[in-house]
């Protein structure tokens, strides 16, 4: 049964270099079999005000209900996205905050500590693009962008992390630097459809 990937390009600018990656992706796990959905950042539309999880939660728009589904359909998950001042933008974290909701990516157990993980059985990879070089960000900052998605995203909600990719810096990469990035997200897909 062919595996189904989806990819989630979390650049609120169309035409970046992080949908470059992510075709390149989308190539390599199609070439494999895998049938994918995607969604662009760039194309949804919410509100990006949040005040926080309670019983009384506006419904969520018709772009989040969708990011929802597909993330519900898929074996495979892709978070693709620029690294901004040690994290995600804050459009695509708007997005965790508004769609990974309760009884739908985790449930807690009443006032306890303890959690349920309702997206168990699903595998994720992500890239992540910096002008911060990989290096720096790990001998500097302890990596928190990579260590958050798969630590605080994937895993509390039961993805099991696979590659978790950061490739820079994109400021100083020339067209061959660049032609080998994309080279790797393509075999990251063709491993992903795998």
């Amino acid at each position: 049964m062919a595996k189904k990937i989806f990819i989630w390009v979390a650049h609120p600018k169309a035409g970046s270099l992080c949908s470059a990656m992510a075709d390149a992706y989308q190539k390599g796990a199609e070439q494999e079999g895998a049938e994918v959905r995607r969604m662009n950042l760039s194309d949804m539309q919410f509100d990006l005000n949040f005040e926080g999880y309670s019983n009384d939660m506006p419904e969520l728009e018709t772009d989040l209900v969708k990011w929802q589904e597909a993330i519900a359909w898929a074996d495979h998950l892709l978070f693709i996205h620029p690294y901004w001042w040690g994290a995600m933008p804050a459009k695509a974290k708007a997005v965790l905050d508004r769609g990974l909701t309760p009884g739908f990516a985790y449930k807690y157990h009443g006032r306890k500590v303890a959690w349920d993980k309702l997206l168990s059985g699903k595998t994720g990879d992500a890239v992540i693009t910096s002008d911060t070089p990989p290096w720096i960000d790990l001998m500097m900052y302890k990596q928190p962008g990579r260590r958050v998605l798969k630590n605080q995203v994937f895993d509390f909600c039961g993805v099991k992390p696979k590659a978790i990719k950061q490739f820079g810096s994109v400021k100083m990469a020339d067209e061959n630097r660049i032609a080998k990035w994309l080279d790797q997200t393509n075999q990251m897909g063709m491993k992903a459809a795998a």
